[in-house]
């Protein structure tokens, strides 16, 4: 099961609260969580009380392979943590040469003459049995 880490808004209209929280990428933003790990208040006036995490409960999430959203990594990064660097999967290449390229057969159909032979044959025989 993957999981990300994001925000989880609250609050009434036009003062909004963020919970940062660990959650499937397939439940809605408000919908279902996993577990909570810590808070964004944007409209507080005190930058110090504004962004507090579990620190490690967000490491332990990532370290078993949770994806944070940009706006989330951006406020780990900001309080101080570590987010690990993933790095890209290199395409393996081909170890052999592709085969030269054959041209299909050209289907073509028997002459006229040949095809009354052959269906001539085949009522003989058939007579015959």
């Amino acid at each position: 099961m993957a999981v990300t880490l994001r925000l989880k808004r609250f609050g009434r209209l036009n003062h909004p609260t963020y919970r940062v929280v660990a959650t499937d990428p397939r439940f809605p933003r408000d919908g279902r969580i996993i577990e909570a790990l810590g808070y964004y208040l944007p409209l507080m006036p005190r930058a110090q009380e504004q962004l507090k995490l579990n620190a490690e409960r967000v490491q332990y999430w990532l370290s078993v392979g949770a994806r944070a959203s940009d706006t989330v990594a951006r406020m780990i990064e900001k309080s101080g943590m570590k987010l690990p660097v993933s790095k890209k999967e290199e395409r393996q290449k081909s170890k052999g040469k592709p085969a030269a390229f054959v041209a299909p057969k050209k289907k073509s159909r028997k002459p006229r003459a040949e095809r009354k032979a052959a269906k001539a044959a085949r009522a003989e025989a058939a007579k015959k049995k």
